[in-house]
């Protein structure tokens, strides 16, 4: 079963109040999806969904999102053993983003560094530099043992 969205609607106040889900996918056929925590609303990620893995996550309860770099549908967590079960969708008044509130199963990390996030370093400029400063050590997993199999 393919889930239906309604086309996207040129009426702003019919976009923005009305029921109608209809995202609004950019010239690549993508959606932006930022996925927080469904507990705490922490930031897990960022990622980007076509048509297709928007339908697939409605209709599992899983999070599918389509994977840029290799071109395909990817369901989070289908190596690594973190599933994202979906307990919320959101989408923003114009429809062109969505938010994703997930619960992570297994090890609970969601970066494919072993991490909880994908979001484990702070931004901070030193002598007129930006620099990277990790702000989350813990890895939940070791990559190397979960992704070479």
């Amino acid at each position: 079963m393919t889930i239906a969205f309604a086309e996207p609607s040129s009426d702003k106040a019919a976009l923005e109040e009305g029921a109608a889900f209809s995202p609004k996918f950019d010239a690549h056929g993508l959606i932006t999806a930022v996925v927080a925590d469904a507990k705490d609303g922490a930031i897990l990620m960022l990622a980007h969904m076509n048509a297709e893995a928007l339908s697939l996550t409605l209709e599992t309860g899983i999070a599918h999102y389509w994977s840029r770099s290799r071109q395909s549908i990817w369901k989070k967590g289908e190596s690594s053993g973190n599933l994202q079960t979906v307990t919320e969708i959101l989408t923003d008044c114009d429809q062109d983003a969505i938010l994703l509130k997930v619960e992570v199963g297994g090890h609970a990390a969601t970066c494919h560094t072993g991490r909880r996030s994908c979001f484990y370093r702070a931004v901070q400029v030193e002598n007129g530099a930006a620099q990277l400063k990790s702000v989350d050590e813990h890895r939940h997993f070791d990559p190397a043992q979960v992704y070479n199999k």
